[in-house]
């Protein structure tokens, strides 16, 4: 598998083309608000670069650990409402994701995950980007007319 480094960040629907001729198209994963990354690889399990398909599930998550080849440890934390004491209580749950070779993570990186078709016996979530690649976003105001 290859990665390359690329000077500034494509947009999604442009060409990438490597020295060995392979070409790769930067998919639009239907997340307008998630920049595609700044490198770009020919991994066929990428949802950016690749053929694999996301669902609606997405979390924001930190990094535990990335020892695993192509795949890394996350923590999701989050409050959940406890009715009988009127209270809310921390929970969290570690992760196994798939790490696209196009985007480079380390322990402590906050990451935007998104649920995916089962790759593995326990991984079922994808990195699509890191917290700095999210953007200001505002849907366009449509008009219906009758």
């Amino acid at each position: 598998m290859a990665v390359i480094k690329l000077p500034s960040r494509p947009h999604i629907g442009d060409t990438i083309t490597f020295p060995n001729g392979v070409k790769v198209r930067v998919a639009d994963i239907g997340i307008p608000w998630i920049q595609p990354p700044a490198a770009a690889c020919d991994d066929p399990e990428c949802p950016w670069h690749g053929n694999l398909k996301i669902r609606t599930k997405l979390l924001e998550v930190e990094v535990e650990s990335v020892r695993m080849h192509k795949a890394a440890v996350v923590i999701h934390e989050w409050m959940h409402y406890v009715p009988k004491y009127k209270r809310y209580e921390r929970r969290r749950r570690k992760l196994h994701v798939r790490v696209p070779e196009c985007i480079e993570i380390k322990p402590g990186d906050r990451v935007i995950i998104a649920e995916t078709r089962p790759l593995a016996k326990t991984i079922s979530w994808v990195v699509i980007g890191k917290k700095e690649d999210v953007v200001e976003w505002s849907a366009k105001r449509e008009v219906l007319t009758t």
